[in-house]
């Protein structure tokens, strides 16, 4: 709705001129307008008819004569004219001001017969019904590319009179000048209303697509000044707001996508409302494509199912371990679930932190296991030792003979008791190097180190008949730390000498290889059962642990060559089978 402001300032003057230009027309206008309001009534009444007619015709189909009638009364009311339907044939379907059975034959009037033909039909006549000379418009209603009826209407003109019939020149006149001087004021106007919309229009189209650093221009028109204005401040505020709000979206995200524990939420209806990407990879799924979805397409794990119906249904923080398969393997995830609560603390659903304890759930076996083992192997020679004295204190002392051997035994117990603390010593003074400093590492010709560790082993190899070859080329250089390498392949070639029969032959060869330098110790042993390959490498893990005592062994050995590896930044690995023998490889980066 316009403004009284507006209004004054531009529809006014307008609205004056025209008051003059009407009142100097009238002087002149009384008979001319006669042709000009004819035609306005013949106009107007096509109009009327052609806006009745998609009724009429829909009407003329589904609508009984009583119908039709009804219906021809309230058309003749609304459009204040008579309004006629006739048929094809010119009988008078409905009439509004006459029982259309009283009506004569229509067939012959001239306004029907054009209509008929499909076109407009018009004709002044004196009406015999009211005897005053009326106006008749008739227009077609086809149905088929045919004329199915004709809707005629009609007004008296009785509201002419005699006065206007001889001034239709000088009526023409004044209008001509009306219309030239009125068109011009109005464009004038009409310019600047149409400039300053358009401006406005293409402002809140730029604010629409997201530029709120666009600033309409103000006016001299108050109401658009004002509308500018306001237009301006509301750009600003939402810039302001959705720059804040972006923030914080950006900040959220990047915390969650950034946490190693896994957080989603769910609506009441347990659809899922975000997952951040450690969630996403313990459940396989892109974060993106679980949102909208229902938890139980995300999530197959039926021990968490049951935890959300629960942190659902209560209102407190909830907290259960849950076992979940991850890429094959079984995870152990600490989950908490809460209710999630809206500015007006009512309950939108829950959010659920998943702490993966996989890593923790191993340590903790791996330090019972460890304090398991190490008391074991601790207490079998202790007890032996203990034994004996205690037999030696029971008088075996007497006997020379005994007294010997028991002493004997005991001083191997002993050895072995040194070995495996001399063993924990070092495994432990490796991990403690490799964590809070980096070990010292120095170029040197690696043959050489292996060379020194193959004279460690030689004794034990040549007292098995058993063959030590070297395959190292005298150039290959690598950036170790010597006597921590000497000392995993020392326990590598021991064990190899160990497990190998009498006139075997043990390889030792070193290469590098796509980035990096190998050292392979290969046996001729009885092999590893596939079984045992994954654990081998663990503290006191033995596959054949009788045999493995009987031969000195302290079950520390590869742990140590794990270690040593791992220091210099590698790896270690191994391959066998029963009955073909073992390859271990030791894997470091080459620096070179």
């Amino acid at each position: 709705m316009i403004s009284k402001s507006l209004v004054r300032r531009q529809f006014i003057p307008v609205a004056l001129v025209l008051l003059l230009a009407l009142g100097i027309v009238g002087w002149f206008s009384l008979g001319s307008l006669r042709e000009f309001i004819f035609k306005q009534a013949q106009d107007d009444l096509q109009v009327r008819a052609e806006l009745l007619r998609p009724q009429m015709a829909s009407l003329l189909k589904t609508s009984s004569p009583k119908e039709l009638q009804k219906a021809c009364l309230g058309f003749g009311s609304s459009a204040r004219a008579r309004v006629t339907l006739v048929g094809y044939d010119g009988s008078v379907l409905c009439d509004s001001e006459e029982d259309p059975s009283r009506l004569a034959h229509h067939g012959s009037w001239s306004e029907i017969l054009q209509a008929v033909k499909g076109k407009p039909g018009y004709e002044v006549r004196v009406d015999p019904y009211n005897n005053e000379r009326t106006l008749f418009v008739a227009v077609p209603i086809m149905e088929g590319g045919k004329v199915a009826a004709v809707i005629r209407t009609s007004l008296p003109l009785s509201f002419l009179g005699k006065t206007v019939d001889n001034l239709a020149w000088p009526l023409s006149f004044a209008v001509l000048l009306f219309a030239l001087f009125a068109g011009f004021m109005l464009f004038y106007f009409s310019k600047g209303v149409v400039r300053h919309v358009g401006q406005v229009k293409s402002g809140a189209e730029r604010f629409a697509e997201g530029d709120f650093s666009f600033r309409l221009p103000l006016t001299e028109i108050r109401e658009f000044d004002g509308l500018s204005q306001a237009l301006n401040n509301m750009a600003a505020q939402l810039d302001d707001r959705i720059r804040t709000i972006t923030e914080q979206r950006n900040e959220q995200e990047a915390i969650l996508t950034s946490m190693v524990e896994g957080v989603f939420a769910i609506d009441p209806d347990e659809i899922v409302i975000h997952l951040n990407q450690a969630a996403g990879r313990l459940f396989g799924i892109n974060p993106q494509q679980a949102q909208g979805k229902p938890l139980q397409a995300v999530v197959r794990n039926t021990q968490l199912l049951d935890f959300v119906k629960k942190a659902l249904s209560s209102g407190d923080l909830l907290e259960r371990d849950i076992e979940l398969i991850w890429e094959g393997q079984v995870r152990f995830l600490q989950t908490r679930g809460t209710i999630l609560r809206n500015t007006r603390n009512e309950s939108i659903g829950a959010v659920f932190v998943l702490y993966d304890i996989t890593r923790l759930r191993k340590l903790e076996t791996m330090r019972r296991d460890f304090v398991a083992n190490v008391s074991h192997e601790l207490k079998t020679p202790i007890t032996s030792i203990k034994g004996f004295v205690e037999t030696l204190l029971d008088g075996a002392l007497e006997s020379p003979e005994d007294t010997r051997r028991f002493l004997g035994i005991v001083s191997k117990q002993a050895e072995r008791l040194n070995a495996i603390i001399e063993d924990l010593l070092s495994l432990s003074r490796i991990e403690q190097d490799s964590e809070t400093r980096e070990i010292v590492k120095q170029d040197c010709q690696l043959r050489e180190v292996l060379e020194n560790a193959i004279g460690d082993c030689s004794p034990k190899a040549n007292a098995k008949d058993i063959f030590l070859n070297l395959e190292c080329d005298t150039k290959l250089r690598a950036k170790v730390n010597p006597p921590l390498l000497e000392e995993a392949v020392v326990n590598l070639v021991d064990n190899a000498i160990k497990y190998s029969d009498s006139q075997k032959r043990v390889e030792i060869a070193a290469i590098r290889d796509n980035g990096e330098v190998v050292i392979q110790v290969k046996d001729q042993g009885r092999g590893i059962d596939t079984q045992h390959l994954p654990r081998l490498f663990e503290r006191f893990y033995r596959v054949d642990k009788a045999r493995s005592r009987q031969m000195g062994g302290t079950g520390l050995g590869l742990a140590i060559v794990k270690h040593i590896t791992q220091a210099h930044g590698g790896s270690v690995d191994v391959e066998s089978n029963p009955g073909s023998g073992s390859i271990f490889s030791i894997h470091l980066p080459d620096k070179n």
